[in-house]
């Protein structure tokens, strides 16, 4: 699969560049005062409008051709992690802490509040306990 991968990404990429160099090279609506400077289109290869018509189709295809690479890539690589191996249990059964892992970690923090605890309850609400 991963052939077919990088086969889709390089067809994305060929036709991504392809299709700026077509809008590059395509006359927008102000196009008709270049004409006045000597580019006239009526002796072109495709005669006066064909190049708009072709270089407008050639982009359309190109698009297209962008969009199903796009949707082929997310699709391989939806794939891809589905084929991937996991383990058997939910995410929250991964994040779950051993009950023997959970009573070592608590023991630590246990013993530094019975360190705290005899000064905290000699000092009133509301005021700072002093040594």
């Amino acid at each position: 699969m991963q052939i077919w991968t990088n086969l889709v990404l390089v067809l994305q990429l060929v036709a991504a560049m392809v299709m700026i160099g077509l809008v590059l090279v395509q006359h927008g609506k102000g196009a008709d005062m270049g004409a006045s400077f000597g580019s006239g289109a009526s002796g072109s290869l495709f005669g006066a409008t064909g190049s708009a018509n072709f270089l407008s189709r050639s982009t359309a295809v190109c698009a297209g051709v962008f969009f199903v690479c796009t949707l082929a890539l997310a699709y391989l690589s939806n794939g891809a992690a589905m084929r991937a191996p996991t383990s058997t249990g939910t995410v929250l059964d991964e994040a779950a802490i051993p009950a023997g892992a959970a009573a070592s970690a608590g023991a630590a923090p246990a013993a530094a509040s019975a360190a705290l605890a005899p000064a905290a309850a000699s000092a009133a609400p509301g005021t700072i306990p002093t040594k």
